[in-house]
């Protein structure tokens, strides 16, 4: 062997050193990528209420069962849950002692436990205004549920935890354009209006897009055995209507995912910004209804996640992030005495014979979620499921959230029920190549969150606002911000 040959052997097996020592340095510093996902039943007890927005229909029974869904994320030590909910919105209470009993009961950092509601409207009724509009022994029957939520919660992250392993993590979206449209319309006379009707002859266009990106995350284990899929989607989950409890569409397309790739398959399903997006096709006056137009669109969705799933892009995850940004948000108006009195008659008639119109109901709603009650947040929590308001009662304490995994992938969690403009904002402008973003998030219900071109538009969404125009697009402002922060540092 040759001086030269050996100088060059020894500088290649220096440099193959030094390259296993750097990638076990790096393995040691970023960590394996885990993941635990379970599911827990929380099915609501027949005869409570049932909770599209103003429900007060006292449920018949149960068609299909609901869920929480939990993904317990793991890198380096750091553990993150993100838990979804069959309720339409999540009161602020619930969040409240959800992230604190989860915090005491596993360590889980406060600001890593991020909670989303699918926004279905086949679920319990959440809000105590409305259980006392109907009062008796449905009210109590929802209390005592509402009451028990934060411990079967606590359970499903306990169960995912007790579940995590190292998985492979791939991603990817397909174009869905069939089944969701904006619901809102630009009329012949210059008006804007909500759902004006199946083959309205005044109808100019849809006064906003949509959002077609049907967004998946799949989680493999490393002997390539499916663990979970995360999917996101804009529909309003108001499908089935009448007085059984149902899981909806995204019930139907879980239920089939786990017939295909095994019951044991934990599929998260969280909605996109829609809050001006629903399933009605006003051109088709043949569109089916309740339970059969859920299953038609859930068997789409499960199709097409199921198509997808071969052709995901698998992502390497360097690190785990996650935040929570506190945002307030101007209310409309500060609430007079007068109007608090108003309002309460209203509510305390809603659903009787000779009670106020559907109009005045919705603005009674929203005077007394921005009451300042006295007696602080236990008096608040009586009255409204709403996130508090500043001591001078002049704004809404909401939040935006991000979970970030490397440089490939975030997860952004928006409150309310946001229009799709908003949501298609931070996605379109976020940093990392694949974005989510899931409505009704945060810490608490804060209703429609209609965006800036919207307010002088009017109809029911911007009626329903707590905020002042722009509070949407400041929102966004805030989740870009957290985005950029965490991409660059």
């Amino acid at each position: 062997m040759t001086k030269k040959y050996l100088i060059s052997s020894i500088f290649f097996l220096l440099l193959l050193m030094k390259s296993i020592l750097l990638s076990a340095s790096s393995s040691f510093q970023t960590g394996e990528f885990k993941l635990g996902a379970a599911k827990t039943g929380m099915t609501p007890p027949k005869g409570s209420i049932i909770g599209d927005s103003y429900g007060i229909r006292v449920s018949e029974g149960v068609h299909d069962e609901l869920y929480i869904k939990t993904l317990v994320f793991e890198q380096a030590g750091k553990r993150v849950a993100f838990i979804t909910l069959d309720v339409i919105s999540l009161p602020h209470l619930l969040v409240m002692k959800s992230r604190a009993l989860i915090h005491k009961q596993t360590g889980i950092a406060v600001n890593n436990i991020i909670l989303n509601a699918t926004h279905l409207h086949a679920g319990p009724q959440m809000n105590p205004l409305f259980w006392d509009v109907v009062g008796g022994s449905a009210k109590l029957k929802s209390q005592e549920f509402a009451h028990k939520l934060p411990e079967l919660i606590l359970e499903s992250v306990k169960s995912a935890i007790s579940k995590i392993q190292p998985v492979h993590v791939s991603i990817g979206n397909v174009q869905e354009t069939s089944i969701s449209f904006n619901r809102r319309f630009l009329m012949k006379d210059g008006t804007f209006k909500t759902n004006p009707g199946k083959l309205n002859p005044n109808i100019v266009r849809p006064a906003g897009p949509i959002d077609p990106s049907l967004s998946m995350v799949y989680f493999e284990s490393l002997d390539k055995k499916p663990v979970a899929i995360l999917v996101n989607f804009a529909l309003h989950v108001a499908v089935v209507g009448g007085n059984n409890f149902s899981s909806d569409f995204p019930g139907v397309m879980s239920n089939l995912i786990g017939k295909v790739k095994g019951e044991e398959v934990v599929t998260v399903f969280t909605n996109g910004t829609s809050g001006n997006i629903n399933h009605i096709d006003v051109s088709n006056s043949n569109q089916l209804s309740g339970f059969d137009e859920s299953e038609r669109i859930g068997t789409i969705l499960a199709d097409r996640v199921l198509n997808a799933l071969n052709s995901l892009r698998p992502i390497p995850i360097t690190s785990l992030k996650a935040t929570i940004q506190a945002v307030n948000l101007p209310v409309f108006k500060v609430v007079e005495k007068l109007e608090m009195i108003w309002a309460k008659d209203v509510i305390s008639k809603f659903g009787k014979p000779k009670g106020s119109g559907f109009a005045d109901v919705v603005s009674a709603w929203r005077i007394l979620d921005l009451v300042k009650y006295q007696g602080g947040l236990d008096t608040r929590h009586n009255s409204t499921t709403t996130v508090p308001l500043t001591d001078d009662g002049s704004a809404l304490e909401s939040e935006v959230s991000v979970i970030a995994f490397g440089d490939q992938m975030a997860l952004v969690g928006f409150p309310g029920d946001a229009f799709v403009e908003l949501g298609l904002g931070i996605k379109l402008n976020s940093p990392f190549p694949f974005t989510i973003v899931s409505e009704q998030s945060g810490n608490g219900t804060i209703s429609y969150m209609p965006n800036k071109k919207a307010f002088p538009e009017g109809q029911y969404e911007v009626n329903s606002a707590r905020y002042r125009s722009g509070g949407g697009e400041s929102l966004v402002d805030a989740a870009l911000e957290t985005l950029i922060s965490i991409f660059y540092h």
